[in-house]
């Protein structure tokens, strides 16, 4: 799309332009850098704000862009008096009181997601929800890349999305998180899907249904809607006067898995798509991913024998059921991406015939641990608990399996290699966020990575 075709679309929705605009970006990670370089490649007066004393992508920008006010170490009240608009990045509270305050005095308000979503005509397809949108995310552009489309992938995960726009581009897959959601009023996903729903975020959001109804806003627009009839949350947000595809175990989903004489399959409305045993990622939840993959493929007429030949070559990815090593008959496995309950159950569930050794602890961001306590009685043998909230996790599970709070990754490693014995699976599945010690969830999988890689010299 040509810049003025996008100017006159913000200025129309947004009352957003060159002539009067002020613009105060909050945030200067990757999504502040690529809503600067936006900016400033229309030519929309901004300034960054960052309360932090060194941002990640200072220099970048000052580089690159050495005329732009940058004001970091706080939010200042002065800075924000001036503005017209706001656009907040992901990682930051819309709660925080000078941001609330901004926006109660008239200031428009929108995201990078707003901005890509006016500088694009090509279909977009949204994918959220509480687990697995990496792995579909990146599973669908490796299906589309199959059937030859021109495809760009990123958004929450890897590059942002406004990173992406080019005129060589025919399809957009944007992994999208609530915080993203949250402050996005112009998606319109010709396919979006809420993958599942489990607690997350509680840190942020006051109450369950707040974070929900952040995640259903992925359905925006008239756009085909992905339902996960295994979700009692997912299956709830079906709209009448929508087409709606559905995806799950359940024998009624249009994208299920069935039984067939050689075995489970892949099926769509009963017909046999490709036999589970195919794939090489596993687990009961990643083949709940596939077919959330195979529906929303369908949707942008991807071909089914390449998104067939897609998911036969995919691998997972890294720090999500990631296996690492044998080590003297036991297996470890890295699923340091598994950041609340619901993905610590799924990995665990996933796991067949395998008494697990498990470690886990971080940043519990509020949610309750308890609900992992039936899942920890049928699989784990021990658990290792690390990071700040391991004394609460110990807490909720009550002593249900014995307990041992070890505190750091190293320690928790040594002492699972004690532990297990042949035919045990250690698995790192934190069920929390990683932030308490670690710089993010891949800095948490790489020392645990590293960490058993030294068990085996």
């Amino acid at each position: 799309m040509k810049d003025e075709d996008i100017l006159n679309k913000l200025d129309r929705l947004f009352s957003l332009n060159r002539q009067s605009s002020k613009v105060i970006v909050v945030g200067l990670g990757l999504t502040g850098i690529s809503v600067a370089r936006f900016l400033h490649r229309l030519d929309i007066q901004f300034a960054i704000v960052d309360s932090r004393q060194m941002p990640p992508f200072n220099d970048a920008l000052l580089e690159e862009m050495p005329d732009v006010a940058v004001f970091i170490g706080g939010f200042d009240a002065n800075v924000f008096d001036v503005a017209t608009h706001i656009i907040v990045s992901p990682g930051v509270a819309m709660e925080e009181p000078i941001i609330q305050q901004t926006i109660a005095r008239g200031v428009r308000s929108l995201s990078d997601i707003d901005l890509f979503a006016c500088a694009v005509n090509e279909p977009v397809v949204a994918i959220t929800g509480s687990n697995g949108k990496s792995t579909v995310t990146t599973l669908l552009g490796d299906m589309a890349r199959a059937s030859g489309k021109r495809v760009a992938i990123g958004g929450n995960l890897g590059v942002p999305a406004l990173e992406l726009i080019s005129d060589n581009v025919e399809i957009y897959i944007l992994e999208l998180s609530s915080f993203q959601l949250e402050r996005t009023t112009q998606l319109n996903a010709v396919a979006a899907t809420v993958l599942n729903i489990s607690a997350d975020h509680l840190d942020r959001y006051a109450t369950m249904d707040a974070y929900i109804a952040e995640k259903q806003k992925v359905y925006a627009g008239n756009g085909v809607m992905l339902i996960n009839l295994d979700c009692p949350y997912a299956a709830a947000m079906e709209q009448e006067n929508r087409e709606v595809i559905s995806f799950g175990l359940k024998a009624n989903a249009d994208y299920s898995v069935i039984e067939t004489a050689e075995g489970r399959s892949l099926a769509f409305h009963g017909r046999s798509i490709l036999a589970v045993d195919e794939l090489l990622i596993s687990g009961i939840h990643n083949q709940i991913n596939a077919l959330a993959a195979l529906a929303l493929g369908s949707v942008i007429d991807l071909s089914e024998a390449a998104m067939c030949e897609a998911l036969c070559s995919f691998k997972g990815l890294n720090h999500r059921m990631q296996f690492v090593a044998e080590i003297n008959q036991v297996n470890w496995v890295n699923d340091s991406k598994a950041t609340n309950v619901g993905a610590c159950a799924a990995a665990l569930l996933g796991l067949k015939d395998s008494s697990v050794v498990l470690i886990a602890g971080g940043d519990a961001k509020a949610a309750d641990m308890s609900d992992l306590v039936p899942v920890l009685k049928a699989k784990v043998k021990a658990l290792l608990l690390i990071g700040k909230d391991g004394k609460l996790i110990a807490q909720a599970v009550n002593k249900c399996i014995p307990v041992i709070d070890v505190g750091t990754l190293k320690k928790a490693v040594n002492k699972a290699r004690t532990i297990a014995q042949a035919g045990d699976t250690v698995l790192l599945s934190p069920a929390c966020a990683s932030l308490d010690q670690f710089a993010n969830y891949k800095q948490r999988g790489e020392q645990f990575v590293a960490e058993v890689r030294a068990l085996e010299q």
